[in-house]
């Protein structure tokens, strides 16, 4: 920061001798050591605050995204299950009596656009609809919505 010299502290010590005089030096000396101390710690006391600050946002940061991951993976659970519940949990009497032998009609996938996420893969910072999620039951099984 300051390229002082040799020379040049020797001629400060000679000046700080002859304004302060002999017998002031060292209580002046001794005060300038603490104030020197005391901007050294101060700084060093803002630089590690930063430090913090910058790595606290960087865990809140990543926090959140872990919390929008696992929010996603739930909604897929959800729909996974929905979609499961809905191939072959429809009760037998609301059949016709047609189609009583046929097996229940399949689902197919729908065909895999490259660059598009999978079922496995989420895809990056967006939230799916609300409207795929199914509504939220009572405990007395009557859907909302």
């Amino acid at each position: 920061m300051f390229d002082v010299s040799f020379q040049e502290l020797v001629l400060i010590a000679v000046v700080a001798l002859l304004v302060i005089g002999p017998k002031r030096l060292p209580e002046a000396l001794r005060t300038l050591g603490l104030w020197i101390g005391r901007m050294r710690r101060s700084f060093n006391n803002v630089r590690a605050e930063i430090e913090r600050e910058i790595g606290m946002d960087e865990i809140r940061r990543q926090l959140h995204n872990e919390a929008v991951m696992e929010e996603m993976r739930r909604i897929e659970r959800e729909v996974r299950d929905s979609v499961k519940a809905s191939e072959g949990q429809q009760p037998a009497d609301e059949r016709s009596h047609a189609d009583a032998g046929a097996e229940p009609p399949r689902v197919e996938e729908a065909p895999r656009v490259e660059g598009a996420p999978g079922v496995d893969e989420a895809p990056e910072a967006e939230t799916p609809p609300a409207a795929e999620a199914p509504p939220p039951e009572r405990s007395d099984g009557v859907r909302h919505g």
